[in-house]
């Protein structure tokens, strides 16, 4: 069988080893981590537990088909659990607002919220669902390494009126700013300004509606446990706790890696995982990229950061839903200064994330386990994380004991965080962006790095920072358009 590896073994790069090994490849998966899953790692502290990375999951059906593949249910390797409160939005003068359910539901949240904009939700529901048709379930699987095949969707872009961003489409149709935020927050899921992002990004919404949003039983941490089993059965070798330094090449082709341990392999398809400015920059021979491409692809702008807070808490909560949206009183200035500042904002907006409000396993009885995210500055901002963080850490609990989360301050357990820096190390993310390259306009499909590399004839790229992006769903459909670009085994 010819040899394929892939390197990274994030959910892009595990998709991928299922499809080519389905298709016959002899399949090897390289990962740095200790344990597969990427970002998606889990963390234990003094008995509780933390998904270190998504938490949502949408559009079940793309995990359904990789066991699919092989004859198997994935019921019979994980269990789903639908969520009825999507998120939970706090807002800074202490309104809250349930999203979720069915669309009757919605209607019934936005009625009590702002009655004057539930026709407007209709319409954007219908808007997004028309940019869903073409965004995803036409394209989202769909190679874009031709520009024609970017110009051939420029009419249906004109007629959706993609030229808008997310921001200026929901503002098109609601009228009350706290809904005109709650629906806007969908490009930060995927490392996005709604600001600045493509309307194309709107088709988020219509996706959690069609689908709904599921938390994996025993956390995402489980997920990566049942596809690491159906590799294993399936004959595909694992490696982890390894770091590919370098690809080796010849003219333009790949033809094998080397570990930072000094052992190197050939193969004949090569699979990458990883960021790919990272890819680009740090493991190929600059001698072996086209100047066209360096000139071009290397100066793209990535995602913002993240400061994650992990805690437990020695009392519970019972009244903070599995996923809430704290918003500060600040929001374009403040996504403003994260993705465009140089230094730290004093204010932030916030996703908490409580796993005990649907699986009790994750902290001891009568605690509760959390993480709570901060959107920040990626690492081009220079900041000093080592005098940061601790401050950054102290102000959100301090917010949230006055807000959501009383008596915070004296409950709080078993503390620790991660920043842009951690990114940076642990999965070699260029300047610790959270997301990749980010999904501008000028950065997506055919604009972002080709699935199958503009540089090397044997090299093929999934995961966030190829199309369609980044997000769970996305990086899934990435390892579905290498199965329309690779060869055949």
């Amino acid at each position: 069988m010819p040899k394929a590896t892939v390197i990274g073994g994030g959910f892009g790069g595990m998709a991928a080893a299922l499809r080519l090994r389905a298709r016959g490849y002899d399949v090897s998966l390289l990962d740095r981590c200790s344990r597969l899953g990427g970002r998606a790692q889990v963390f234990e502290r003094d008995g509780y537990r933390h998904d270190a990375g998504p938490t949502v999951i949408t559009a079940p059906f793309l995990f359904d088909e990789l066991f699919e593949l092989f004859g198997k249910r994935r019921e019979d390797y994980l269990n789903f659990i639908p969520l009825d409160v999507w998120y939970r939005f706090h807002f800074h003068d202490g309104r809250e607002f349930d999203y979720g359910g069915t669309v009757e539901d919605t209607l019934a949240a936005i009625h009590a919220f702002e009655p004057a904009d539930c026709e407007g939700y209709r319409k954007l529901l219908d808007h997004s669902k028309r940019i869903f048709d073409i965004g995803f379930t036409e394209l989202a699987d769909q190679p874009f390494h031709s520009v024609g095949t970017m110009l051939k969707q420029v009419p249906n872009l004109a007629r959706l009126g993609c030229h808008r961003t997310v921001s200026q489409l929901v503002s098109k149709y609601l009228k009350n700013e706290h809904l005109r935020r709650a629906f806007s927050i969908h490009p930060l899921l995927v490392g996005g300004n709604p600001f600045e992002t493509t309307s194309i990004y709107s088709l988020i919404h219509y996706l959690e509606r069609k689908w709904g949003i599921y938390f994996a039983e025993g956390g995402t941490g489980a997920i990566v446990d049942a596809l690491t089993k159906l590799m294993l059965e399936t004959g595909i070798e694992i490696r982890t706790g390894v770091t590919v330094n370098s690809i080796a090449t010849q003219g333009r082709r790949a033809t094998g890696i080397e570990l930072d341990d000094g052992d190197a392999f050939a193969t004949d398809l090569l699979v990458s995982n990883a960021d790919p400015l990272h890819l680009y920059s740090k493991m190929i021979k600059p001698a072996s990229l086209p100047w066209s491409f360096r000139a071009k692809r290397m100066r793209m702008q990535q995602s913002m950061g993240l400061f994650v807070l992990y805690f437990g808490t020695s009392r519970q909560y019972p009244k903070v839903a599995h996923h809430t949206i704290w918003l500060g009183e600040r929001f374009k200035d403040l996504i403003h200064e994260i993705f465009h500042g140089s230094t730290l904002p004093e204010d932030f907006s916030l996703y908490l994330h409580r796993p005990t409000a649907t699986d009790a396993s994750f902290a001891p009885e009568g605690h509760d386990s959390f993480y709570v995210l901060a959107p920040v500055p990626n690492m081009q901002a220079q900041i000093d994380w080592k005098l940061e963080g601790p401050r950054l850490r102290d102000r959100i609990v301090a917010a949230l004991d006055r807000t959501i989360l009383p008596g915070l301050e004296q409950s709080i357990r078993s503390d620790f965080f991660m920043t842009p820096e951690d990114f940076s190390h642990d999965y070699l993310s260029s300047k610790g962006s959270g997301f990749s390259v980010s999904p501008i306009f000028s950065q997506s499909a055919w604009f972002r790095f080709h699935n199958r590399s503009e540089a090397l004839e044997n090299l093929y790229l999934v995961g966030a920072g190829t199309h369609p992006g980044a997000g769970v769903p996305g990086v899934l459909c990435s390892a579905k358009v290498l199965d329309r670009v690779s060869p055949p085994a």
